[in-house]
């Protein structure tokens, strides 16, 4: 008989990046989530927080979440579906339906398990899910969960995508499921080929907006807004700890949709709901959010900026190639660095330098295109930025 956890005692990549003093995950922080940080005992520049909005530090989130912890406790000790909802859990969700556009919101404990709940519900045994070969995990795991059948195309091919259309047959519900922003590139889906596929062979459309509720869109309204798509989208997922600067998900879709995830969905049934003070939290975030969205313009100022900033240096960066209808810069920068050793260098002196970045390996990139994932908030300052920029400029130059 095979010992279960003998895999656990092979050696691992991990094991060797350790050895060599190049080991760049689980740094601690002394510190709020903010534009700098102290890092294990040191002043570094936040290159690597999905804090797009900066509002981790905003005085109204925060006490948001204090008055919340004190009126209703640490957390709801049950289920949505049985003991764990809170008015605050339903107004959140009227609040971001609204915001986005649709007619109704359903919230999860987390984005996560959000892509798990919502297309573990939809996809049946004898459904179709077709995905972006560089989505998000948590997709790929909701499909996985799903008794339906998953089929890939190639990062933002639409010719590939209808290749994949055409298995799929007559008899079977199709769900075509992409990132809005991916997460690791920062470049935007090609929605309005992607609707324009959907209605030409009978599927739905779902779009995971982690990275672009607050980043894309009027007022920061998403993806699916900034395409002016919205109508033409059948679900639209976030999350609450990026640009909301909380913890939890969400699902924004038709009451009818809606309705039939609360009372299938095994992932949003059986766990937890959100705490209180995640929940408050990401309320205020998102009130803020909706009264200043000269935010959403300035996180994209800022990221032209260091777009421009990198490129002017000579350091390689990973550019959209999707056709968009006006201007636009995500705040997900990645800098090629190619191959996994040179990524561990490089991260290894900028961390030593005093800015923090985000390793991308294989299988989250292909082979020969490892990245340094940089990202960027509306709170930073150009000053600031200028700092890491010839820190960046140095470093790069040394390991070049």
């Amino acid at each position: 008989m095979i010992d279960l956890f003998e895999k656990c005692e092979k050696r691992m990549l991990a094991d060797d990046i350790r050895e060599r003093g190049l080991y760049p995950y689980f740094h601690a922080l002394e510190s709020r989530q903010d534009v700098e940080v102290m890092m294990e005992g040191k002043r570094r520049i936040m290159l690597g927080s999905n804090n797009y909005l900066g509002l981790t530090t905003n005085e109204r989130v925060i006490e948001a979440g204090i008055k919340a912890l004190e009126k209703y406790g640490t957390g709801c000790s049950g289920s949505r579906f049985l003991n764990g909802t809170l008015d605050m859990h339903v107004q959140l969700e009227e609040e971001l339906a609204e915001f986005v556009g649709m007619e109704a919101a359903v919230t999860f404990s987390t984005g996560f398990q959000s892509n798990l709940g919502i297309i573990s519900a939809v996809v049946g045994r004898n459904d179709y899910v077709i995905c972006d070969r560089e989505n998000h995990a948590s997709i790929y795991d909701g499909c996985r969960l799903s008794y339906g059948k998953m089929l890939r195309y190639r990062h933002n091919d639409m010719q590939d995508l209808e290749r994949q259309l055409q298995k799929v047959p007559d008899t079977a519900g199709i769900l075509i499921v992409t990132d809005g922003v991916f997460s690791m590139g920062g470049d935007i889906a090609n929605l309005p080929e992607i609707v324009r596929l959907a209605k030409q062979y009978g599927a739905k459309v779902m779009v995971d907006d982690a990275h672009g509720l607050g980043v894309l869109g009027n007022g920061g309204r998403g993806t699916a807004d900034y395409f002016g798509l919205t109508d033409e989208v059948d679900i639209i997922m976030g999350t609450f700890s990026k640009s909301l600067a909380s913890l939890g998900g969400y699902m924004a879709t038709s009451k009818r949709v809606a309705d039939y995830v609360r009372h299938t969905s095994r992932p949003f049934i059986f766990s937890a709901s959100i705490p209180p003070a995640n929940c408050a939290s990401a309320l205020e975030a998102l009130h803020v959010l909706k009264e200043a969205p000269e935010l959403v313009t300035r996180l994209a100022d800022l990221s032209t900026y260091m777009r421009d900033g990198l490129t002017k240096r000579g350091i390689s960066i990973r550019e959209s190639q999707t056709p968009l209808p006006t201007p636009c810069a995500t705040p997900i920068i990645p800098i090629y660095t190619y191959e996994p050793m040179e990524t561990f260098h490089t991260a290894k002196r900028l961390y030593d330098e005093g800015v923090y970045v985000n390793n991308v390996l294989p299988p989250a990139t292909p082979e020969h295109e490892c990245l340094l994932r940089t990202s960027y908030m509306a709170t930073h300052t150009t000053a600031l930025l200028d700092e890491a920029l010839d820190i960046l400029e140095r470093v790069l130059a040394e390991n070049a």
